[in-house]
């Protein structure tokens, strides 16, 4: 069996909640094993014998709706993933001097680089962007409450498959699927 993580897009915000014991349940139900939550953000773990995340993607987006009555993207990672994710932060004085201001961006996609040019262009704040693969860091020195930056991304299109965790949370992750 493979250890998988799967990050749930805005849940338990603006509205949207989910109590972590029915993801577990649904996990369990699904027949996956080790079965774990991280915090109330949509964080889980779990081991399965699927090899394909976006075929694991899928079937965890139409179980979600069936028996949660939630309707929301997941963006699955396998534990290889996680450790090149920690291991390809650009931002690593951050990581250890301020890790709730550095996000990890999960996208479901590589990230188009080219996004960074248009916002660049539209856009001079204080916070450092660095895309590496399917995953965009984001060093917010001023703190993310503070950051206009969110709403520039949103104006330049950046993909809506995506959520955010912070260094703290990704490090906690990966503790957890055993990376």
């Amino acid at each position: 069996m493979k250890r998988w993580a799967a990050l749930l897009r805005g849940v338990n915000v603006g509205g949207r909640k989910l109590a972590m014991a029915d993801l577990r349940a649904m996990l369990a139900g699904m027949g996956f094993a080790d079965v774990a939550t991280l915090l109330a953000s949509g964080n889980a773990t779990f081991s399965a014998d699927a090899r394909d995340a976006a075929t694991l993607e899928a079937a965890l987006e139409s179980e979600s709706a069936k028996t949660l009555g939630l309707v929301t993207d997941y963006l699955v990672r396998d534990a290889a993933e996680i450790a090149e994710v920690m291991a390809a932060n650009p931002f690593p004085e951050v990581a250890k001097t301020r890790p709730n201001q550095l996000i990890v961006m999960f996208h479901r996609d590589p990230f188009d680089t080219k996004m960074l040019d248009t916002l660049a262009s539209r856009y001079d704040g204080p916070e450092r962007l660095r895309a590496i693969g399917r995953e965009l860091y984001i060093d917010f020195p001023d703190g993310q409450g503070r950051s206009n930056l969110v709403p520039e991304m949103a104006k330049c299109k950046f993909p809506r498959v995506a959520t955010g965790r912070n260094w703290n949370t990704v490090g906690k992750i990966a503790a957890q699927i055993g990376v």
